[in-house]
């Protein structure tokens, strides 16, 4: 079970995250906070794998709270949830220690994913905090035309070569063909780490 802490200072949002964590199998809801202070405290009584947190709440932020938890609790891990995106937001978030970082608009099986991966050690953003990220880093911009994001979006949904020419109207030779250019702009060699690599960057 991944052991995860909520924390959001409004009190429908955090239930409603409540309830929805709840529905997975895998995922125990085991506190809950309404700011970072309270927040702090209860990540460091509970030492969950995962704490959801928004960003700008009362008393103690997000961003700092993250901090103080990461100081004290080095295997718990901190997903961003939250509807702001700018720079300034990333960045301290991302300087706090938080390895992933979603939006509110976010599809339920997105925040699934992410908390998983999140309690895995792997970083989950969400596209345009990636983007945001790179260019920030001064990451080189990755050109993928717009057929293999096509067939890049289909091998995330664990789709076969031959799946993906079916839904895009061509031959399976030419799946073959932009899969293996998606490798080499990639810098991999397998279809689990292109997914992998393309999510970390905001490709799909």
């Amino acid at each position: 079970m991944i052991r995860v802490v909520v924390a959001d200072d409004h009190p429908v949002v955090r239930g409603g995250l409540v309830a929805l964590l709840s529905e997975a199998s895998d995922i125990d809801v085991v506190g809950q906070a309404a700011d970072g202070e309270e927040l702090v405290r209860v990540a460091r009584s509970e030492r969950p794998d995962v704490v959801l947190t928004d960003l700008r709440m009362p008393r103690v932020g997000g961003a700092e709270a993250t901090r103080r938890i990461l100081a004290e609790l080095e295997a718990t891990r901190v997903l961003i949830l939250t509807t702001y995106e700018t720079d300034a937001d990333i960045l301290a978030a991302t300087e706090a220690g938080a390895t992933g970082y979603l939006l509110k608009a976010a599809p339920p099986l997105e925040i699934f994913a992410a908390v998983r991966a999140v309690a895995r050690g792997e970083r989950a953003m969400a596209p345009s905090v990636a983007r945001a990220l790179a260019e920030r880093q001064g990451a080189p911009a990755l050109v993928l035309t717009a057929r293999e994001r096509e067939v890049l979006a289909l091998m995330k949904e664990g789709s076969t070569n031959a799946a993906i020419g079916r839904a895009l109207f061509i031959g399976e030779a030419t799946v073959k063909s932009h899969v293996q250019s998606i490798f080499a702009k990639l810098g991999v060699r397998d279809r689990t780490s292109a997914v992998a690599v393309a999510l970390q960057r905001g490709l799909v």
